[in-house]
């Protein structure tokens, strides 16, 4: 009885194969190219970005200030660049964008700061735009962490 067992799983498993159906198995996953940014994503297991049909999807990028650092338009003004940089290996730009969710440790005091350096990378028709207090983020020295999805032009 158990050798017919084994028989029927290993011929049900020959037939069916093993299992790789998910939307993200057909997607564009974008990787980072820094070497040190791609052990984090490979050893806690996300990516840069996933573009799945027209739609690109960024993991959340923190904006973290730097020892000494008090102006927090510097800790933002990295974050965009690094957006950009994602939204261009995934073939779009910032006018591309069409979602923003921020996840802010302070939004009172952190919201000018970003709503400045937003303005030199999103311009008119603005996208949604969801700004969320949390307490806090990974790493420590996150102040606001932010999520981006944007459609690729027909």
């Amino acid at each position: 009885m158990r050798l017919l067992l084994l028989a029927l799983a290993l011929f049900t498993y020959s037939v069916s194969g093993p299992v790789m159906a998910g939307a993200r198995q057909d997607a564009k996953v974008l990787m980072s190219s820094d070497s040190a940014a791609l052990k984090i994503e490979q050893d806690w297991g996300f990516s840069d970005a996933i573009v799945t049909g027209d739609t690109i999807y960024l993991s959340g990028v923190v904006a973290g200030v730097r020892e000494g650092e008090t102006d927090l338009r510097l800790a933002y003004a990295r974050a965009f660049e690094r957006i950009g940089e994602i939204l261009k290996n995934a073939g779009a730009t910032w006018d591309d964008v069409v979602e923003i969710a921020s996840f802010h440790t302070d939004l009172t005091t952190q919201m000018p700061a970003m709503v400045a350096v937003k303005r030199n990378y999103v311009k008119p028709p603005y996208p949604a735009w969801t700004a969320i207090q949390v307490s806090r983020l990974i790493p420590t020295n996150g102040i606001t962490e932010i999520k981006i999805v944007a459609k690729l032009r027909k």
